[in-house]
């Protein structure tokens, strides 16, 4: 049975609002604007069952996760109150704790920049001498909750409400991520994700969806400070008639249907005040019809149609329904839900996950290095197929083609990649998978059929 986790980070807290460092410190509150970030939280989670909710003990996390339990008992009284959890707590900072972030750099320059750039060996030395490393510890507390809580909850749809390192370590950690990652991903104050376990760690898990902030009225995460390179919006298609009918498309020129369209269209008015500078797309029709919807908005952007960002070529797979591949290639189609790297797709024009990781990989890191550069962060659309979207999300946080399901792709869904320095910079996912423009909910209910 799934069990299903919506992960919240806090609302702004008076830290935050001062540039200051957190960590275990809890003298930091919830901000006026916090709190309504929480309510708005609250809003966004209405209807959802949930069987238990679980916060940081610290005041802000705690805090956020009471004033939206409050609106979510508005609709539901008998939904639980939250269970406070020194394990959730933030990152330990020792000595940090308090400072500006200008002051840190300042001051311990060598440390600060482990932080950011070397995060497994980012090290303290405590007062007797011993070392101790914050990254790791984190991590570990990470991978000790999802241990003791999966358990307990087989089937259950469970909230955790936290702050932006320990749910970044929670979400590392159910993909599979060590410490070395940590910088990969992205929290913004109050943000949604949405993980499906199929059991406990180290089972089968797909991130859903994260660091949703549209429900806080903006449409996509924030830059981050110190953001000098390019932004990446990575696009899926829209639904054609074989996806909603459950037939392997590949390489076969499928148009939109009107679903499609209509998606395309959804995905237009969501991005319309997003400032794109380029914009480059699969030359499949799918893709590049609603790519071409999308740019309807942005007038003298120019779309470039990118050859190796085809979908998966399914050779004889193509055009044929899941019963007729299993009727014809008995145990393969099992074997590629389940072990897809060991899958070499048959036929003429078949290829396998890390032919298409190697051309997708490729294919994006050009268009990366060709918008790198410049005093001013540009914003790239890229289209392509779920298959590849795949390919570069698990490339972006570090996984390879035994990872390939872990990530959902819904048509029409947005994910925001970020370089902060440009394409000699390690890139973040700052969200995955955004689909609330299409079914008005944070989960997603748009993807249909085969690849």
């Amino acid at each position: 049975m799934r069990t299903r986790v919506i992960l919240v980070r806090h609302g702004q807290s008076t830290y935050n609002l001062k540039g200051l460092i957190q960590g275990q410190i809890d003298r930091s509150e919830l901000t006026e604007l916090g709190i309504a970030q929480a309510q708005r939280v609250g809003e966004a989670l209405k209807g959802i069952p949930f069987d238990h909710i679980y916060a940081s003990s610290l005041k802000r996390a705690f805090q956020t996760a009471e004033t939206l339990t409050a609106v979510l008992h508005t609709a539901d009284p008998s939904l639980p109150t939250p269970e406070p959890m020194d394990i959730l707590k933030e990152i330990d900072l020792p000595s940090w704790e308090g400072l500006s972030f200008q002051e840190t750099a300042d001051q311990y320059p060598e440390q600060y920049h482990a932080w950011f750039h070397d995060p497994l060996n980012f090290v303290f030395t405590l007062e007797d001498g011993s070392p101790f490393f914050p990254i790791r510890d984190l991590y570990d507390r990470a991978a000790r909750f999802w241990q003791t809580i999966l358990p307990q909850h087989s089937g259950h749809t469970l909230l955790v409400v936290a702050h932006s390192a320990i749910n970044r370590a929670l979400i590392a950690t159910a993909l599979g991520l060590g410490a070395e990652r940590h910088e990969a991903l992205h929290q913004a104050n109050c943000a949604i994700s949405v993980m499906n376990f199929s059991g406990g760690l180290g089972e089968a898990v797909q991130l859903e969806s994260m660091n949703l902030t549209s429900h806080m009225g903006d449409a996509l995460p924030p830059f981050r400070s110190r953001h000098r390179g390019p932004r990446l919006l990575l696009v899926r298609h829209g639904e054609t008639e074989w996806n909603r009918q459950g037939r392997f498309q590949g390489q076969i020129d499928i148009p939109l249907n009107e679903n499609g369209k209509a998606q395309g269209e959804k995905a237009a008015d969501f991005l319309k005040d997003v400032h794109l500078d380029a914009a480059a797309t699969s030359p499949l029709s799918r893709p590049k019809e609603t790519a071409e919807i999308i740019l309807r908005h942005h007038p003298g952007v120019a779309l470039e149609d990118v050859a190796d960002l085809k979908e998966i070529g399914h050779g004889e797979w193509e055009g044929l329904y899941e019963s007729e591949i299993e009727a014809g290639y008995p145990g393969l189609l099992t074997q590629w839900q389940s072990a897809p790297e060991t899958v070499q797709m048959p036929g003429e024009g078949g290829e396998n996950l890390e032919q298409v990781w190697d051309r997708s990989v490729a294919a994006w890191q050009s268009i990366v290095a060709k918008y790198s550069g410049g005093d001013v962060p540009k914003t790239v659309l890229v289209t392509a197929h779920d298959a590849v979207n795949k390919a570069i999300l698990c490339h972006i946080v570090g996984l390879g083609p035994e990872s390939f399901w872990k990530f959902k792709q819904g048509n029409g869904a947005v994910s925001v990649i970020d370089y902060p320095n440009g394409v000699d910079s390690a890139p973040v996912l700052t969200a995955a998978n955004i689909t609330i423009h299409l079914s008005g909910t944070i989960f997603d209910k748009t993807a249909a059929g085969a690849l």
